[in-house]
């Protein structure tokens, strides 16, 4: 069966779908957004907790932290993004803590000047002896093959924070023609594809995040859906409950 368990009418017997339709929503009466976990899309890393137990999670691959969906990086996923929001997160020392963050400070926070850095270590660290990371969130929308859209957070920090700026100028730079001249779209009219390529440097080898924009949605359900949970978004009613690296790094879950 497939992940979103929506068959097209097309394929059911013409009664069976008529009254899933007229039943539709029934059951989930007693379910608030606390009961809903929002899946987190992983890159998977040769220290991804992941590889070597979850089958098929091999670095490179991205991981769907609630269904276990493995996507293959090559062929990338594609999404909308339908929200931004960068934040500043507190972390206990690794190995020690709960897994869970000591505190989240906004993009706006003078957290980083109350920090220092160690001897060959560029991590920024509080004199408490935790250690700050500088983290951006993405919300979108996940849109396979079947067109129907699903929400998603994926979050880049460290190496990535680069990735993370360039799609965020990529999208500021789409310009569509209005009745009144060009115009700057909605962030969630854009429709992007995802793939992962190994990167290096002097400390080691990883697989980072390649964003190409494939362009303006033409589906409307999708549209509706991504302004929905932008909204949801923007009006703070998506709560994220990140887990450290001590526990699966980037995954954790959402209230939505």
């Amino acid at each position: 069966m497939a992940k979103n368990e929506l068959a097209a009418k097309k394929d059911l017997l013409p009664a069976l779908a008529g009254a899933f339709e007229t039943d539709a929503h029934a059951g989930f009466d007693g379910m608030s957004q606390e009961d809903f976990a929002l899946p987190f899309l992983k890159l998977l890393t040769n220290t991804s907790p992941e590889v070597g137990v979850v089958e098929g999670a091999l670095p490179g691959k991205i991981l769907n932290s609630v269904t276990g969906e493995l996507y293959d990086g090559k062929e990338g996923i594609q999404v909308v993004s339908c929200a931004y929001v960068r934040q500043y997160i507190e972390w206990a020392p690794r190995g020690s803590g709960s897994g869970a963050p000591i505190a989240i400070y906004p993009a706006t926070s003078d957290i980083l000047t109350k920090t220092h850095h160690e001897p060959g270590d560029n991590r920024d660290y509080l004199d408490n002896g935790n250690y700050i990371e500088n983290t951006a969130n993405h919300y979108v929308m996940i849109v396979g093959a079947d067109g129907v859209p699903n929400p998603a957070l994926i979050v880049m920090k460290s190496t990535q924070l680069k990735k993370s700026r360039k799609w965020n100028s990529m999208a500021m730079s789409v310009k569509l023609q209005g009745a009144n001249g060009l115009f700057t779209p909605p962030l969630y009219s854009q429709l992007y594809r995802l793939t992962t390529q190994g990167e290096s440097n002097d400390k080691g080898k990883w697989f980072g995040w390649e964003i190409e924009r494939i362009g303006t949605l033409e589906d409307m359900n999708v549209y509706q859906a991504a302004k929905a949970f932008a909204a949801q978004i923007g009006a703070g009613e998506v709560k994220v409950k990140h887990e450290g690296e001590s526990t699966g790094s980037e995954i954790g879950r959402a209230h939505v």
